[in-house]
């Protein structure tokens, strides 16, 4: 939406003071500069990067028009799910969630927060280490240097279409001066017609330049920018229950594991101290 939004400012701006300057906007519409600059940048964008970054972006794009769903009520889910998995673990001991981590679509812990169970990767990633606890193979620090990779690696993966449209919007400008140049070529050849023809020809070539610019700077990279952004709100959920995890390992009672979990949150999204209590008391009393 936010999105959406920006580029309706972007264009309201440009256009807007362009009218006031008293500019006629059919003199910006010009089909033969779109497809110059769009052409190369999709044809660099397609030379730059192997199938698999190209399947990323597309995947990442439809996400930037949704509302985030890194919610303060997404975390007061997760905190009280992982307060009731550490709280049976301390009560009946390690292997009483073994069928949990085995089977979490038919777990009654985590079938109870599908906002959490939908997210393929959250919930992987959270199995993986209840299981390799639950063996009882690797200690804390073991663990946590293998969280930090694992989380650097999915940080590392975030990053792909994000550098790729990131090239793509330095590219842009030059494109829009390859746009120009051809411009001004044709209008040097063109040297003979009368004046007012003229000056059109050159209008063309500059939208060239216009268009580079503006698609560079108004659009593509702050798609760039939004999908970094986004990316930094997806660690956190990793790195919740990462700490969460690591606290239970070294001793600490669940209400204490997840108050380490809450505070590695953004504050825009953190649930209070009290918050977070009322809920969990809440959802043991149901």
């Amino acid at each position: 939406m936010f999105v959406i939004i920006g580029w309706s400012v972007v264009i309201g701006a440009v256009l807007g003071g362009f009218l006031m300057a008293g500019g006629h906007v059919a003199a910006l519409i010009q089909p033969s500069e779109i497809v110059t600059i769009g052409g190369a940048a999709i044809g660099a964008f397609f030379v730059a990067n192997n199938p698999k970054v190209l399947r990323a972006t597309l995947r990442a794009l439809p996400a930037l028009f949704q509302g985030s769903r890194y919610t303060k009520a997404l975390y007061v889910d997760l905190l009280s799910m992982l307060y009731e998995l550490l709280a049976k673990v301390r009560k009946e001991g390690l292997m009483s969630i073994e069928a949990d981590v085995e089977a979490p679509d038919q777990s009654p812990i985590f079938t109870k927060y599908p906002a959490i169970a939908r997210d393929h990767h959250a919930m992987e990633f959270l199995t993986d280490y209840l299981r390799m606890m639950v063996g009882g193979n690797l200690n804390a620090f073991e663990i946590e240097s293998l969280m930090d990779n694992e989380i650097e690696t999915h940080h590392h993966e975030g990053e792909v279409p994000i550098h790729a449209l990131s090239k793509v919007a330095d590219a842009l400008p030059a494109f829009g001066i390859v746009a120009a140049v051809m411009g001004v070529v044709h209008t040097m050849e063109s040297v003979g017609i009368p004046p007012a023809e003229l000056g059109k020809l050159i209008a063309a070539a500059l939208v060239g330049t216009f268009l580079g610019i503006l698609l560079s700077y108004g659009f593509v990279g702050p798609l760039a920018a939004a999908l970094e952004h986004r990316l930094h709100e997806g660690s956190k959920i990793f790195q919740c229950m990462k700490v969460t995890l690591l606290a239970s390992m070294n001793g600490y009672a669940p209400q204490v594991a997840v108050e380490f979990g809450r505070k590695v949150l953004f504050s825009t999204e953190r649930p209070s101290f009290k918050e977070l209590e009322d809920e969990v008391k809440s959802r043991k009393n149901r």
